[in-house]
């Protein structure tokens, strides 16, 4: 399942697993992390990240789009995203940049929808699915840093 996972759109080698920074006191010292330690430490700075600035308003976006996406699909979401309120948005900053470490997917909102409607199917489902994956983690990472909060 890691090959899938890590292909990305125009790019049929998979990517090989991140390494930690050269910092001592990293918690990895050097260590090449899986993709879910790579999906659980970037949720984590994002849930963080979200949850510092919108409290509980990030945390229940959070929890709602993984249905969402499954409901109505990844571009769909990504465009209601994109037309909502500022916690919104921030949550659609953060994945755009798990798909683009992931699938060298465009950051931007605009580049990044065109390529996911130029994908082929099969490269378009392992992007859905790496989004709904990296959401799991989004979802237990901002209630674990809304914990922090109180």
């Amino acid at each position: 399942m890691s090959k899938r996972s890590t292909l990305s759109i125009g790019d049929k080698q998979p990517k090989p697993a991140a390494q930690a920074t050269g910092d001592p006191n990293h918690p990895t010292n050097g260590r090449r992390l899986s993709l879910e330690q790579q999906r659980a430490q970037h949720a984590w700075e994002k849930a963080g990240d979200g949850v510092q600035k919108f409290k509980k308003d990030y945390a229940n976006v959070a929890k709602a789009v993984p249905g969402l996406i499954m409901n109505t699909g990844l571009m769909q979401v990504l465009a209601f995203l994109n037309g909502k309120d500022s916690q919104h948005r921030l949550l659609a900053e953060h994945l755009h940049d798990w798909l683009h470490h992931q699938h060298q997917l465009p950051k931007d909102f605009k580049p990044c929808m065109e390529a996911l409607m130029q994908s082929e199917p099969r490269e378009f489902q392992l992007v859905t699915a790496e989004a709904l994956v990296w959401l799991k983690w989004l979802r237990q990472m901002a209630d674990a840093r809304m914990g922090e909060e109180g």
